[in-house]
């Protein structure tokens, strides 16, 4: 059910969206909590898929083939599993649980992500998010980049029944050394039954993503895994874990962008005319190839007009 835009029964909420899952085959199920019709953007974050959990049959895995992006980054993160990351700069690097893999796309890159084979082989599990970050118009043409940053370089910080990784940008005065470009924050919470925490109002737009078990936000109610809760500007809440169990949660947001942004198939832009050089240039080959691969994803015939994010 859809929860309506600006409930006036919340006191800190503006939103909470419950995205819909899509069944990519074999019962590997993704959800997206953004964008959605509620809400486009969260400070930079233009996209945000939860991928899993999922369990692959020895033999199965997952096979995203090459496809382009251009003036975004993303960033995959997971709690279970491993993907093999390829690209157009020749990167050949597996993503494993509390690691970060920041694609900076820029004026265009391709990439692949597979289950590698000995995990294929064996058989093996997959549990993940997966966002596209916006990047400033300063810097949607830059060259495209790849950046692997271990689990141990990653700020973590520890308190009773409260453990924090900053993912990426800045959050409770630590910083994660993945190359962002604009101010924002991406971090990877847990919290013992009945612990809680101050998320503070440190950017103006601020989000919390449920992977598992359940929030409690005082006045304005508990919350679900899967559930995208949004806050309204500049907002501080307090974080408890609700059920008997462990509850994690992704907090992520930053500055409003400096304009719109133009969203259409995997493509990212401050312009309309941006994404159909994108497409164009896909359709006619004029993207660099993933070294190694020859498969790709053809461009969608029935992609209409971008859609425009206020």
């Amino acid at each position: 059910m859809d929860t309506p835009d600006h409930d006036h029964g919340m006191h800190d909420i503006d939103i909470v969206i419950v995205p819909p899952t899509h069944d990519l085959g074999d019962g590997f199920k993704v959800r997206r909590a953004l964008p959605s019709r509620q809400r486009r953007m969260v400070g930079p974050f233009v996209f945000l898929d939860q991928m899993g959990p999922h369990v692959f049959t020895p033999g199965q895995g997952l096979d995203v083939r090459p496809h382009p992006h251009v003036c975004l980054a993303t960033v995959t993160y997971l709690f279970s599993g491993e993907i093999m990351h390829r690209d157009s700069l020749g990167v050949v690097q597996p993503i494993k649980p509390g690691e970060v893999n920041w694609m900076t796309a820029g004026r265009g890159i391709v990439h692949s992500e597979r289950t590698g084979a000995e995990r294929r082989q064996a058989g093996s599990d997959l549990f993940g998010l997966q966002c596209w970050v916006a990047l400033p118009r300063a810097v949607e043409e830059s060259d495209p980049a790849f950046a692997h940053v271990g689990v141990n370089e990653l700020p973590f910080i520890e308190d009773t029944g409260v453990s924090a990784r900053v993912v990426a940008g800045s959050y409770w005065g630590r910083k994660a050394p993945v190359p962002t470009h604009s101010d924002m924050f991406y971090v990877d919470l847990t919290l013992q039954a009945g612990a809680r925490i101050a998320m503070p109002a440190e950017y103006y737009e601020q989000a919390l993503y449920i992977v598992e078990g359940s929030l409690d936000l005082g006045r304005d109610g508990v919350f679900e895994a899967g559930q995208l809760v949004v806050l309204k500007p500049k907002t501080e809440v307090i974080l408890r874990a609700a059920g008997p169990g462990a509850t994690r949660a992704m907090l992520l947001g930053g500055e409003p962008m400096d304009g719109p942004r133009y969203l259409s198939w995997n493509f990212v832009a401050s312009s309309a005319e941006r994404i159909e050089q994108a497409r164009q240039d896909w359709r006619n080959g004029a993207f660099p190839q993933v070294p190694g691969e020859t498969e790709f994803i053809p461009l969608p015939e029935t992609l209409g007009k971008p859609v425009h994010y206020p």
